[in-house]
């Protein structure tokens, strides 16, 4: 993962927002060339996630610190468990903690929700999608968490993927005198002829009379847009009389409460936004232990 030059850029651009030209409090009351021991870790219980990242950071700052790590990412942490231990420069330790730790916190906060999530879809057949709705500049920090925690990437950006959403239907509608059925049918195979055999086809309907319309256009997904299970449902049952087989994601106000009755109605994916859009970071902490 690390071998991605993004993520090193997005490490080192963490670092220089929070050095900016010095750590000028730990060059004040720290003896240069100081060496002391730490250890990194989880204050509350916690899927892993970041572990590398934190590691990275503090190998930019100092190859002179020597850095043992306990736990790998995805693994579940109880409060109080050490996951990393550092011996080293003191000033190189203490100007990398703060950028380590919001990493490790926000990284495995997305885990930990992920897995929470993950965990209601055990007995399911279902895989649980995240979506778009993440940290500018950190998607791909925040998608590899996603995965950490046991869920799956849905699209990484508007390029890999076509997707049909209300919007697109809303100015094809307005640019069109024919009703719903010809112009999402033609959005369908217009995208179908202008993208590659390997990018999928997907479209984001609301209601049961636009599915119907919209199974015979073959779109590889159709995303079913905060419709109730009760008539997600109707649409699992037209759809397994369809061939070929499309896949059917389930999406919008889904929660944790609720994400059972979802899964239970037989769709493929169900995406929640809330997987990366609302997460509370876990507490991680850094202390000197000699």
């Amino acid at each position: 993962m690390l071998k991605d030059e993004a993520i090193l850029t997005i490490i080192r651009g963490a670092l220089k927002e929070d050095i900016g030209r010095g750590d000028i409090t730990s060059s004040i009351v720290i003896p240069p060339g100081f060496k002391v021991s730490a250890c990194i870790y989880f204050k509350e219980d916690g899927v892993l996630c970041g572990a590398d990242i934190a590691e990275t950071v503090f190998s930019l700052l100092s190859a002179d610190i020597r850095i043992k790590v306990n736990a790998k990412d995805g693994d579940f942490i109880e409060k109080g468990k050490a996951i990393i231990y550092l011996e080293g420069p003191a000033n190189a330790i203490l100007s990398g903690e703060r950028v380590a730790l919001n990493f490790l916190g926000h990284l495995s906060g997305i885990a930990t929700k992920t897995r929470m999530y993950a965990d209601k879809l055990k007995p399911f057949n279902v895989m649980l999608m995240d979506t778009r709705k993440t940290t500018p500049n950190l998607r791909i920090l925040e998608k590899y968490a996603v995965k950490s925690g046991g869920g799956h990437n849905h699209r990484f950006g508007l390029f890999d993927q076509v997707l049909i959403k209300d919007n697109h239907l809303a100015i094809l509608k307005r640019n069109s005198k024919n009703k719903i059925k010809p112009f999402i049918e033609s959005a369908v195979k217009d995208a179908r002829k202008k993208v590659t055999k390997n990018v999928k086809v997907e479209i984001e309907i609301s209601n049961l009379e636009e599915f119907k319309k919209v199974l015979s256009s073959n779109p590889d997904i159709i995303m079913l847009d905060n419709m109730p299970p009760a008539v997600i449902k109707e649409a699992v049952i037209l759809r397994n009389t369809h061939k070929p087989k499309i896949l059917l994601e389930a999406s919008g106000g889904i929660t944790l409460d609720n994400i059972s009755e979802y899964a239970k109605t037989g769709v493929d994916m169900i995406s929640v936004g809330a997987l990366t859009h609302s997460v509370k970071s876990i507490d991680v902490s850094l202390e000197i232990v000699g």
